[in-house]
């Protein structure tokens, strides 16, 4: 509670939207944790609150909206949601036996991974999008394509019937691809800028 109240009053010194916006950002985290008891969209939620962070980075700064950023939060929301769910492969059973949701434990082991790849493509459509609107540079499209090659990299390793890469898949390379990308899209908006 009280550390609610010191995120609230944070968010009220950065601007007026920031302040606006503190509760929402605080039910869609705080709220996570306990959608796994009610819904296999727990991946998505978790996304949700990961993808807050572009948009309120820029609404920190800016105080208002913007397009690209919004687009970047979706980026976000469905990379994140994609590859928790291959995270959760791993739980499945214990989900089921324990009554909580997740893809896997729902749909089964083949389908959630096939929902991972198709959650994956919106990601990269979104990727093109941003870089589009944004014009990015030769730095922007090589990172993209980097972030695009490890995101089929993950799938290409993970497997319904075996799950012995999902760590590899799951920490390290979405670790590195969301490292590479984010100095190659920074790195293009520097250079673009002078």
């Amino acid at each position: 509670m009280i550390n609610a109240l010191l995120f609230t009053v944070t968010a009220g010194f950065i601007n007026r939207l920031t302040l606006f916006l503190s509760p929402v950002a605080l039910l869609i985290i705080l709220g996570y944790s306990l959608t796994k008891r009610f819904t296999w969209l727990c991946h998505f939620i978790l996304g949700l609150g990961l993808s807050l962070a572009p948009a309120g980075a820029y609404i920190s700064v800016t105080g208002s909206f913007a397009l690209v950023p919004v687009i970047y939060s979706f980026i976000v929301l469905s990379w994140v949601s994609g590859f928790d769910i291959i995270y959760a492969l791993q739980d499945d059973e214990f989900d089921r036996s324990n009554t909580l949701h997740s893809l896997p434990s729902a749909a089964g082991r083949r389908k959630a991974l096939i929902i991972s790849i198709l959650v994956h493509i919106i990601t990269f459509i979104l990727v093109i999008l941003a870089g589009y609107l944004e014009e990015g540079g030769i730095l922007f499209w090589t990172g993209a394509s980097v972030f695009t090659l490890l995101l089929i990299y993950q799938h290409s390793i993970v497997r319904h019937d075996d799950l012995s890469k999902v760590t590899l898949a799951f920490g390290t390379t979405n670790g590195i691809a969301s490292i590479l990308f984010a100095i190659f899209v920074i790195l293009d908006l520097y250079l673009r800028s002078r």
